[in-house]
């Protein structure tokens, strides 16, 4: 197999893969898998559609030989996968063509990750990326609508921390009229701790959250609330492509991040490309279709068949939808209807 860095219409380089490796969540969170969508009666996927832990370790060390150098495994929530220790061992054993591990990573709600931080830090995992959306129980249960509560997941970032898989980050998805009004007191929570809390711009997902524009809290408004109590001054990007703007408290107190794909699109930098877990290959997080690699695996597809798969889907990739985006998203969504996140991954 020739070993191709690629680069597609915009040339953007292919650098960071996103795995997601179920579709399953134990949360509902409203911004991502509301109940009324995804109840009692919702159908996932039966496990024999799921890609193998062999598939994906196979499509990983093919993307890694042509430019991938990040792996982050997502869901649904990916703890859930049975046995995602032994898939970490294996991915974590794979090899750049310089002959690096890659760097890799996992976004999680963090129900399981005290149970398991010790084993994924043990089987390879680098770090993890912790989701909480508020310090005030009330809203982060209505949020997650499981009745998940703030402690437990706190215990989990703890437990991530002290196994290795650090620095934990945290997400926080911010919905005006929501929980715009924790952006503070999260703040003020994780200053000095040696996490990293990020906040996210409600982003137009899928088609069942019912976004909309006035619902988003720009980052910019984010910062300045902040400001006002913790002086921030903004850093330098850690490398090409990082999708969060960086500040540090001017007091040392640490650094935040905040992800504007609504009113600051990042699409110039993007390296990402998005494994289903049925193997889809989807190359926006916006997107409508995917590009059926499983088909291939399955088919019997040689490693270069499979490699020029995907360097054809990534040189003709000219995706730039959030600098596109517009109130009336409806009208960029040639194709279909766009992919859920718990479907392709955060």
């Amino acid at each position: 197999m020739v070993v191709l860095e690629l680069v597609d219409t915009l040339q953007r380089p292919l650098r960071d893969l996103r795995i997601s490796v179920t579709d399953r969540c134990n949360f509902r969170c409203v911004y991502c898998m509301p109940k009324e969508i995804f109840g009692r009666d919702f159908v996932f996927m039966p496990h024999d559609q799921l890609l193998t832990f062999e598939e994906i370790t196979t499509l990983a060390r093919i993307a890694m030989a042509h430019g991938v150098r990040k792996i982050r495994l997502t869901g649904g929530e990916p703890l859930l996968r049975r046995g995602i220790e032994d898939l970490i061992a294996m991915l974590a054993a794979l090899r750049t063509p310089e002959g690096l591990p890659p760097d890799l990573a996992m976004t999680t709600n963090g129900s399981v990750l005290a149970q398991k931080a010790e084993a994924l830090k043990a089987a390879g995992l680098d770090r993890v990326t912790v989701s909480l959306d508020s310090m005030d129980d009330a809203v982060f249960q209505s949020m997650n609508d499981v009745a998940y509560p703030v402690a437990k997941v706190l215990h989990a970032i703890d437990a991530a921390q002290a196994a290795g898989l650090g620095p934990v980050k945290i997400n926080m998805v911010v919905k005006r009229g929501l929980n715009d009004h924790s952006i503070v007191e999260m703040a003020r929570h994780f200053r000095g701790t040696g996490f990293i809390l990020r906040f996210i711009e409600y982003m137009d997902v899928g088609h069942s959250n019912g976004w909309k524009m006035d619902q988003v809290v720009p980052s910019a408004e984010v910062i300045g609330l902040i400001n006002k109590e913790f002086p921030l001054e903004p850093l330098e990007q850690n490398y090409h492509g990082e999708t969060a703007q960086r500040w540090r408290y001017k007091d040392g107190a640490g650094e935040i991040g905040a992800i504007s794909s609504v009113t600051q699109a990042f699409c110039r930098g993007c390296t990402r490309a998005r494994l289903s877990a049925d193997g889809k290959l989807f190359t926006c997080l916006f997107a409508t279709a995917g590009t059926d690699l499983r088909a291939l695996l399955r088919g019997g597809a040689s490693d270069a068949a499979l490699a020029d798969a995907l360097a054809a889907l990534w040189g003709a990739r000219s995706d730039r939808y959030s600098e596109l985006r517009s109130a009336a998203t409806p009208g960029l969504r040639k194709g279909g209807e766009k992919i859920e996140m718990s479907y392709i991954g955060g």
